[in-house]
């Protein structure tokens, strides 16, 4: 899968004598005219593509429909093809290792309008996040705000705009 971007958070200025993890990640990318299913966190302030880490051995696409339908309810997930990847280097703050290297592999897919219910991990409850169909532009201009205006922004922020531009560029 084609490289969309490789991004260095602003704390990683070295890779050089630092211990380095991979996580395999995916993110779905489900539209339906300008509205685009995303995750809105409250205590982020953000929107973000719904998606997570690969279990390991899982397959990506299986990992793909699984994120997707346990934080969105997405139901009758298909037509699912490859639009890129992001790599990101970002700070791990845990004492095992200095840098997080983290793969987000994204895929387009087509999901019925109307969601289930979603099944998200008690952490993504407690941090405000909830599934809703936002315009895109209206998503990328929020999370532009967040960014100028927020001491709340998290670490994926500047991945979900790059994203979004581009999804709203080419699938939009």
């Amino acid at each position: 899968m084609q490289i969309l971007k490789t991004h260095f958070h602003s704390e990683v200025t070295t890779l050089e004598n630092k211990s380095v993890f991979t996580r395999l990640a995916t993110r779905s990318i489900a539209t339906q005219d300008e509205n685009i299913l995303l995750l809105y966190t409250a205590r982020y302030e953000d929107y973000s593509l719904p998606g997570g880490g690969l279990e390991s051995n899982e397959n990506k696409i299986t990992g793909m429909i699984r994120e997707l339908s346990e934080e969105t309810g997405a139901q009758n997930v298909r037509n699912i093809k490859p639009f890129g990847a992001y790599e990101e280097y970002r700070p791990w703050y845990k004492q095992d290792y200095d840098i997080q290297h983290m793969i987000s592999y994204c895929y387009t897919c087509e999901i019925d309008k109307e969601l289930g219910i979603a099944k998200m991990e008690s952490y993504e409850t407690k941090n405000g996040m909830r599934p809703l169909w936002v315009n895109i532009h209206e998503a990328i201009e929020h999370n532009s705000n967040t960014i100028a205006s927020s001491n709340k922004k998290g670490m994926s922020i500047e991945r979900e705009i790059f994203l979004l531009k581009l999804i709203a560029e080419r699938v939009i």
